[in-house]
């Protein structure tokens, strides 16, 4: 457990800052761009671009988890690196050569720009995935955070500079400048785009040591092995990113609202839930550090046992986080109107949701472990492929009449059903003695809490009332969690 929590420390704490800083790029948006109108087509493109990862990566980064503990590193990691060189160069062709109906697809089509920079975004991210998953398997966390946070760095400064800093304090029209290279470009927004290739350049550029002694050499017949294993794994991720983000790619075109409206709201909802980010980089981090940790653990005579307490201990704090992201959302909404930007807020009723949805994805993860332990990665394809058109037909019945709320709903029914579907197939084939009582109390209390702090902050419209009763029952879960903890030591003992 000492092992497991340090590692997330070290992997996580790159991904809080990265996230963190990415995050405060995006609540920038409100600050530099009155309407939300003007943000759409960004929400859409990185709605799309987690999908195109999956395609560009096909789940070999799993993959080399698992064969590097059976088979030569060396071998391993030059067929996979140039597999992914080989279909990087192949992907990112075939879609520069239908960069223009794709941008009319996307509802954007005087600005292919947008998709041609997405690409190169793309194939420079994939190119660095392999590399920064050597680092994770080495175990130097290090030189995976610096790369990590200068990639990052390097892209808020971009934006910032030439949509915050020249225009408004230099006097310098940034927009002109743009408009040499993009001339349809009116609001700026490309400048995000061009940020992120860059800051993805400039971390390619700090991973060239892990490319020291790659040979351009494919072992055919570890190759095959290994895309047999990995395949299923692509249907898992576009199912996953799918239950994440297909609300935001086809809200637009299903809301029963007028064109600009409709923008207006996309908008709206694409900045609403990231809200909910810091569940989500829990998890991401929490990931990062358990996949090459479980797959070592396996071997452990009482690895089921460790896994059971990694999720009690996960759930209590993905319930805390839920909790601090629900009890204080009008933090939020107080912020927006005192810049002038109440438009912004009226999506705000639906992060609670989010959130907890959230945690239910978390659980699906941490209970996922089983089919990739087992090779049974088929049975993911199709979990993930259930709750994949859960989310598209509950969004495309829900979003026209309910709107944001539609849309959460969506994705809270999607998480619940992968979660215990993924539960129930564990069970049958490696099973794991999860403490499921505690885990529903868990989750039980913390929704109770956030339903009557609601209830009391929309009957008291006193702002002290309602960030008392928020602290005091914040401290009360956090001092019964860790109550808990110090029970599962002793029972462990």
């Amino acid at each position: 457990m000492k092992k497991l929590a340090g590692q997330t420390l070290w992997y996580g704490l790159p991904t809080i800052a990265s996230r963190f800083l990415g995050y405060l790029m995006n609540l920038s948006l409100p600050l530099i761009f009155a309407q939300p109108a003007t943000t759409a087509d960004l929400t859409q493109l990185y709605a799309l671009i987690p999908f195109l990862n999956i395609l560009f990566t096909y789940g070999l980064e799993t993959a080399y988890f698992r064969f590097a503990q059976q088979t030569d590193r060396s071998t391993l990691y030059n067929t996979l690196s140039t597999s992914l060189l080989i279909s990087t160069f192949f992907l990112s062709v075939g879609l520069w050569l239908v960069t223009t109906p794709l941008a009319s697809l996307l509802g954007m089509p005087l600005h292919p720009e947008y998709i041609r920079w997405m690409i190169g975004i793309l194939a420079l991210d994939t190119i660095a995935s392999l590399a920064f998953a050597r680092l994770r398997l080495e175990n130097r966390p290090r030189r995976y955070a610096f790369a990590r946070l200068s990639g990052i760095l390097v892209n808020v400064l971009v934006v910032t500079l030439f949509l915050g800093v020249l225009p408004h304090y230099a006097g310098i029209d940034t927009i002109h400048w743009i408009r040499q290279i993009h001339p349809k470009e009116e609001s700026g927004i490309v400048y995000y785009l061009i940020g992120n290739a860059l800051g993805s350049g400039v971390t390619l550029l700090l991973l060239t040591k892990q490319f020291r002694g790659w040979k351009a050499s494919i072992d055919r017949q570890l190759w095959n092995r290994v895309i047999r294993y990995s395949l299923p794994l692509i249907v898992v991720g576009l199912g996953g990113i799918a239950n994440d983000m297909m609300s935001r790619l086809i809200y637009q075109h299903v809301v029963d609202l007028p064109a600009e409206q409709a923008r207006h709201e996309l908008g709206v909802f694409g900045n609403i839930i990231r809200l909910s980010i810091a569940i989500t980089i829990a998890i991401q981090a929490f990931r990062l550090a358990a996949e090459p940790f479980f797959f070592r653990e396996s071997s452990e005579a009482n690895a089921p046992q460790t896994y059971a307490r990694i999720m009690r201990y996960f759930v209590l704090a993905g319930c805390a986080l839920f909790l601090l992201i629900s009890l204080y959302i009008d933090l939020v909404g107080w912020f927006f109107e005192a810049i002038d930007r109440g438009e912004w807020v009226e999506g705000l009723y639906i992060v609670p949701l989010f959130a907890i949805g959230n945690v239910f994805l978390g659980i699906y993860y941490n209970l996922s472990t089983w089919y990739k332990l087992t090779d049974r990665n088929g049975w993911g394809a199709w979990i993930t492929l259930i709750g994949a058109l859960i989310t598209i037909g509950l969004n495309i019945w829900l979003i026209p009449t309910y709107h944001y709320l539609g849309a959460a709903l969506a994705t809270v029914s999607c998480y619940v059903v992968m979660m215990v579907l993924s539960y129930g197939g564990g069970q049958k084939f490696y099973p794991v003695p999860y403490p499921i009582k505690k885990i529903l109390s868990y989750l039980a209390i913390s929704i109770a809490l956030v339903i009557v702090h609601r209830w009391i902050a929309n009957n008291t419209q006193s702002a002290w009332m309602n960030l008392g009763v928020a602290t005091v029952f914040l401290t009360g879960f956090l001092g019964y969690g860790w109550s808990e903890i110090q029970r599962g030591r002793k029972q462990a003992a």
